[in-house]
């Protein structure tokens, strides 16, 4: 059975963190095809950047690949590829304050193909910086929040990275 996915979401979810890092430090991990790849993603799974046109309209291309035994298992479990290539289409760039994308949600068995919007606002303090993400929630409750799981996850290795030994 195939279930149709929404065409035009209402249910938003908003994800906040505040790291202690320049604005500058934050903004290059989010826009760099080495600051991506030194986090974006799950736990588990690493993400190799094919393409990156960070401009209105332009795409960021990458393959999210499964690496961890726990995470290759649930991919096998759940019918999934241990790699997936996905396509991000900007919308927005406004440079240090936000970034907005929206992706093809086309990776879920049964599931037809959707975009999901992700909005990052960068609000810079003295000596902080506060993101806010605004998603599209999924098609259903159990693909909402893996999709929350998954964005805390990475959000999780961002701090890690920026609270790393090499950052000032």
């Amino acid at each position: 059975m195939t279930q149709k996915g929404p065409d035009a979401l209402t249910g938003k979810i908003r994800i906040e963190r505040t790291y202690n890092a320049s604005i500058e430090d934050v903004w290059e991990l989010w826009t760099t095809k080495e600051g991506i790849e030194s986090w974006w993603g799950p736990g588990g799974f690493v993400v190799k950047v094919r393409k990156l046109d960070l401009r209105p309209g332009g795409e960021m291309l990458y393959a999210m690949i499964a690496v961890e035994p726990a995470q290759v298992q649930f991919m096998k479990n759940a019918g999934m590829p241990l790699t997936t290539e996905t396509q991000l289409t900007y919308t927005e760039v406004v440079a240090k304050k936000l970034i907005a994308y929206t992706h093809l949600a086309d990776f879920i068995p049964g599931v037809e193909p959707y975009n999901v919007a992700t909005s990052v606002e960068f609000h810079a303090g003295k000596q902080s910086v506060q993101i806010v993400l605004t998603l599209d929630a999924m098609h259903d409750e159990e693909w909402t929040r893996r999709a929350v799981m998954g964005m805390e996850s990475q959000l999780g290795k961002l701090t890690k990275i920026l609270a790393g030994p090499d950052r000032e």
